[in-house]
């Protein structure tokens, strides 16, 4: 057996094929064709690798073999494998040959690869656009992608892989690097990996937990929230409104073996499609990072609701933050359940039917802890965010923890970056206040403190940190003399100057 193929390996040779549609189309869309034709490669290379191990078995038998694989986890017809897409390559059509593959491809694995209403993933994807150029530019960039794809090292095969998780980290390494090159779009399809790692660590489910992410992006949240199990005993369950995202949701849950997660396409607000009969389906935990005060999020239908989700008061038809957070609060199990999200800083202090929402959540003891993050950490917006943790099962602690982390961060050229050590304090401290450990006052100057529901009740029920986390910072003491000193220094030293100047020009007869 020949060096098993290694992450970086795979990371550099999938960038490298991005640059087929660099300058030609913007990167928030060509993440599409290269996450698709990634996806192909996978499906085609594991096809191959179990076909091979069972002509093996079967002494060479093809039909026996062909037969075993209808049962595979794919059915992959041979006009949809990437080497015959690759033999092609130099065909005038070749757009074309990729659209009827990826659309029989998805024929032949109608349940997995297919919406509840019957179309499948690629539907929002056109090999043969003419985004990607005329007939003549669009033939070279999808020969040249096919051509990167078939790179002798980028054999995808299980038995040439160096870990279980390798394509699906080199997934989520494309889909952060889209995110960074495709700014402001990024935010509607991928959470920073750090505050991704963070929140889930913040809602830590038990074994045999059931999780759900309702604005799941490309799915990358819902994943992490899962594996911080630290077993294989979860279920995961996503929505996410735009229908490529959806799409990427859907290949990263299968890049990453999770092939019995669920996740639909459709607006989570008014259309809620995670239901058990009539009934919204209940979660042990409910995450999150929906769009910052979502405009027209569907507040004329809100009062007349058939599941009842804001009771507590239909938010403002120009923020639907309030909207998220009410249904992801009422798709949790009553007693037990747990919701982490982010929010834009105006969710905690706004005023009107906000204010009153805010104060019926917290009068029922749902919520937990209030962290600011810092400040240009998502992409596309510099703004600071905050993430808030409601807990149904709290239990008779009616205490709130608040934590300023707005200055616990690397700074770096485009994206500040949550560090491992910042993570770790956020998640420890919150950790302590939820095993009763904190009392009420001040848990570490200028990072965490922990308010009684009098205070808050006091503060009108405004959660703005500042007004708990002292974070002031007194100004050294101007020593008036010294810089009376400095400026007569100064006042010498440029009359110096200016005498020098003047019999410089002097000389020159200036």
């Amino acid at each position: 057996m020949g060096k098993k193929i290694t992450q970086q390996e795979i990371n550099n040779i999938v960038w490298k094929a991005c640059d087929t549609f660099r300058g030609v189309i913007d990167p928030s869309q060509y993440k599409d064709y290269i996450l698709t034709m990634l996806f192909l490669k996978y499906v085609s290379d594991v096809h191959k690798d179990k076909f091979s191990k069972y002509l093996e078995k079967y002494d060479g038998d093809k039909e026996r073999a062909e037969r075993a694989m209808r049962h595979e986890r794919f059915v992959v017809p041979e006009h949809c494998t990437f080497d015959h897409l690759y033999e092609n390559r130099n065909e005038s059509n070749i757009g074309e040959l990729i659209n009827i593959a990826l659309n029989d491809l998805e024929e032949a694995n109608r349940e997995k690869l297919g919406g509840e209403d019957g179309s499948g993933i690629f539907r929002n994807i056109d090999f043969n656009s003419s985004n990607l150029g005329d007939a003549k530019d669009k033939k070279t960039r999808l020969k040249n992608l096919l051509t990167d794809f078939s790179n002798s090292k980028l054999d995808l095969r299980p038995s040439h892989l160096a870990g279980n998780d390798i394509i699906g980290d080199a997934y989520e390494f494309l889909i952060s690097h889209f995110a960074s090159d495709a700014g402001k779009k990024a935010g509607e399809f991928y959470t920073p990996s750090e505050v991704s790692t963070l929140l889930a660590k913040l809602t830590k489910s038990a074994p045999g937990a059931r999780i759900a992410d309702i604005t799941c992006g490309s799915g990358s949240l819902l994943i992490k929230a899962g594996r911080e199990v630290g077993s294989d005993n979860f279920s995961l369950y996503g929505q996410e409104a735009n229908g490529s995202t959806w799409a990427l949701a859907v290949m990263n849950m299968f890049l990453h073996g999770f092939d019995n997660a669920t996740v639909r396409w459709g607006d989570s607000i008014r259309n809620p499609k995670l239901k058990e009969g009539d009934a919204l389906m209940k979660f042990d935990t409910v995450v999150g990072n929906p769009p910052f005060s979502l405009d027209k999020w569907g507040a004329d239908e809100a009062a007349a609701d058939p599941h009842n989700r804001f009771w507590r008061g239909v938010p403002p038809i120009s923020k639907g933050d309030w909207a998220f957070i009410s249904h992801m609060i009422e798709t949790t199990y009553e007693g037990k359940g747990k919701v982490g999200v982010v929010v834009p800083h105006g969710v905690l202090f706004r005023g009107s039917s906000e204010g009153k929402i805010r104060q019926k959540a917290i009068e029922e003891n749902l919520l937990e802890v209030v962290i600011g993050l810092p400040a240009n950490l998502f992409f596309g917006t510099g703004i600071p965010a905050a993430i808030l943790i409601f807990n149904r099962g709290k239990g008779a602690n009616k205490n709130v923890l608040f934590i300023d982390a707005s200055q616990r961060y690397e700074a770096g050229k485009n994206q500040n970056k949550l560090r491992e050590q910042d993570i770790n304090d956020i998640v420890d401290t919150y950790r302590r206040f939820n095993g009763g450990e904190l009392e009420a006052g001040v848990v570490e100057e200028k990072f965490a403190y922990v308010a009684t529901f009098d205070e808050v009740k006091e503060n009108e029920y405004n959660l703005n940190i500042p007004r708990y986390v002292d974070t002031f910072e007194e100004e050294d003491a101007i020593d008036i003399q010294a810089v009376q000193q400095e400026i007569d220094t100064l006042e010498d030293e440029l009359a110096a100057v200016q005498q020098e100047m003047k019999s410089y020009l002097e000389e020159l007869s200036l």
